[in-house]
């Protein structure tokens, strides 16, 4: 899988770059509202588990109140969440905030396809990710992605549940067990397909 995984990246290299240059206008207006709507950065930074265990900085448009961002990530929001902002619930019902995680494609700490990368010490359903799944740390194998198969197949929101969190890591496995191009290909149309129809967010 070695060609797969170097035409992997050169798909990467190639969409975030595309993407970054045909959305500028959305992400330079985007930043503005986000600095008018409230005090504080444009961008949200947040540790999180990488390719092989490797902890990597990911970006994201700030979508909370400054002085409440959770750094660790690991207090998960909740339904009409005090902390976020007015601006950053439209932001986080669109997706549009995971947008500057593209420059984290073009470093090479993420993917466009893959696992969502998780913050360190993330909890499902009150447990550690670690001790509810025990193959959990398999999903880290590979780049974390902005979506990746559990997104497509409307696994998201808060894990909140044991069952759901589980079914997540299944899919992450799955995926990593069977990378192609063509199931990325799937994932990123079906991505798209979901969203389009009012998807729930990553």
């Amino acid at each position: 899988k070695r060609s797969q995984f170097a035409l992997k990246r050169m798909m990467d290299i190639a969409g975030a770059t595309i993407a970054l240059l045909a959305l500028a206008p959305v992400l330079i207006t985007v930043a503005a509202l986000v600095k008018l709507d409230s005090k504080g950065p444009v961008l949200f930074s947040q540790v999180r588990w990488g390719m092989n265990g490797r902890k990597i900085r990911v970006y994201k448009f700030r979508s909370m109140k400054s002085d409440l961002c959770d750094a660790t990530g690991v207090a998960q929001t909740v339904k009409d969440d005090p902390r976020v902002t007015r601006v950053g619930a439209i932001l986080r019902r669109t997706n549009i905030d995971e947008l500057p995680q593209l420059l984290n494609v073009l470093k090479g700490d993420m993917s466009l396809v893959g696992p969502r990368c998780h913050a360190i010490g993330m909890l499902a359903a009150g447990r550690l990710y670690e001790e509810l799944v025990p193959h959990y740390h398999m999903r880290h194998r590979v780049r974390p992605g902005i979506t990746g198969l559990a997104q497509m197949r409307g696994l998201r929101g808060p894990t909140d549940r044991s069952d759901k969190a589980r079914a997540r890591i299944v899919s992450d496995l799955y995926y990593v067990e069977n990378f192609s191009i063509w199931l990325d290909i799937k994932i990123m149309v079906g991505t798209v397909i979901s969203e389009v129809r009012g998807g729930k967010g990553f």
